[in-house]
């Protein structure tokens, strides 16, 4: 093998190495961009079992637009503002103001694929910026359709 050929081979190897100790040290959230961690995350069949428990269930909020909030969202979920929006954060910041800052508190939206929600963030950064410590994110990479109403999730419609 020539010399050349090796040296490409060691560089690729320790790019391909670099690259791997730049995702196991990248923080846990998820798209390197989100204001949540890992830990700060919930999936819907675990947010279904927490629900579950009438004692510990969370106070789950729907962040987006009122419209698909009244065309389906999950069972008992309150809606508060969309946060997308300068009037809909001042609803939403209103009403936290009336919770306490260690309330169990779970949002979502579900209007588009996560990446691309212009609600979820500012909802999520809201509630840190207030001082709330259990605040969490329902995941829902696609949209509400795909992740929980196709899922047999329960659901309801209407304002």
């Amino acid at each position: 093998m020539s010399p050349i050929r090796v040296l490409r081979n060691l560089i690729a190897t320790v790019l391909i190495v670099a690259a791997a100790l730049l995702l196991v040290s990248a923080p846990a959230t998820a798209d390197g961009k989100d204001p949540w961690t890992k830990n700060q995350t919930v999936l819907p069949a675990d947010l279904m079992k927490e629900m579950g428990n009438q004692k510990t269930a969370p106070t789950v909020v729907f962040v987006g637009f009122k419209r698909l909030y009244g065309a389906g969202h999950i069972k008992g979920a309150q809606y508060h503002g969309t946060t997308g929006t300068e009037e809909g954060i001042k609803e939403f910041k209103s009403w936290a103001t009336t919770q306490a800052k260690n309330a169990n508190i779970v949002i979502y939206c579900g209007c588009c694929p996560m990446e691309k929600c212009p609600n979820i963030r500012p909802a999520f950064k809201a509630l840190q910026e207030m001082g709330f410590t259990k605040v969490r994110v329902l995941l829902l990479p696609t949209d509400f359709a795909s992740d929980w109403a196709d899922k047999g999730l329960p659901y309801d419609k209407g304002n």
